[in-house]
């Protein structure tokens, strides 16, 4: 039987992601219910920003996917490591690990180079691994309902305090027009996804508009509650027309 995940208060866990051929820790990041998912559904390593606020599937622009070999959940049931099969650096500066600066003991030695780029020989002749069987259990309403409140709050904890380098931080600065235009954007890419039926696709497309929506919400100062409370009162009742 699958164990839950204890998710921190803004809806995420940690994950250490581990070479499974080597041990070597390549990187650390955060997941949420929807990255984790999606992780287990793939075979591939997704993971949530909290820069961004939104999905990763990690190397999707570079090609330096992993590949999930084991998914491990720690005694407290709130962290996990990923050991996967890499397909290129983990870091983005082109190092195999995103940890290869020595603090302790003091190195004399300068970082060692990046590696040869994803497409040489050797990488791209690596065999491919079976994707990870891992159950899940399906998430119900009440849990989406909670995660969605759960990161309204973390929006409207970002519009007060304006924590440098959060991409939420940078929608508030830049004001209405770039949240609408946001909003827009990410209606159509959902729009996008939905005829060209990728599931998992469209997935991560449907997440991005719910964050840029919720964004929207607090700078209106709209809650999901009213949201809800429009839909509730809509609960079997016919719409009225339009005058």
């Amino acid at each position: 039987m699958t164990k839950s995940i204890r998710f921190d208060s803004t809806g995420i866990a940690p994950v250490v992601i581990q070479d499974a051929a080597t041990n070597e820790v390549l990187t650390v990041a955060y997941m949420n219910a929807a990255s984790y998912q999606l992780t287990c559904e793939t075979g591939e390593v997704w993971l949530w920003s909290r820069s961004r606020q939104s999905l990763w599937h990690k190397g999707a622009t570079s090609g330096h996917t992993q590949r999930v070999v084991e998914i491990r959940l720690d005694c407290d049931e709130d962290a996990l490591v990923v050991r996967v099969e890499p397909r290129g650096p983990a870091c983005h500066t082109g190092a195999t690990s995103c940890f290869f600066n020595q603090v302790f003991p003091p190195s004399e030695k300068p970082a060692p180079p990046p590696p040869a780029p994803a497409n040489s020989p050797s990488i791209a002749a690596a065999p491919p691994i079976a994707p990870p069987e891992v159950k899940l259990v399906p998430h119900s309403a009440l849990e989406l309902g909670i995660l969605l409140d759960e990161l309204y709050e973390l929006i409207r904890d970002r519009k007060a305090k304006r924590p440098e380098g959060a991409y939420t931080t940078y929608l508030f600065t830049a004001g209405l027009d770039k949240i609408l235009k946001k909003v827009g954007e990410e209606a159509s890419e959902t729009i996008i996804a939905a005829k060209n039926d990728q599931r998992l696709e469209l997935a991560a497309e449907m997440a991005d508009l719910l964050y840029h929506l919720l964004v929207l919400m607090a700078a209106r100062d709209l809650t999901p509650h009213d949201v809800a409370e429009v839909l509730r009162s809509r609960a079997g009742k016919r719409r009225p027309l339009p005058e």
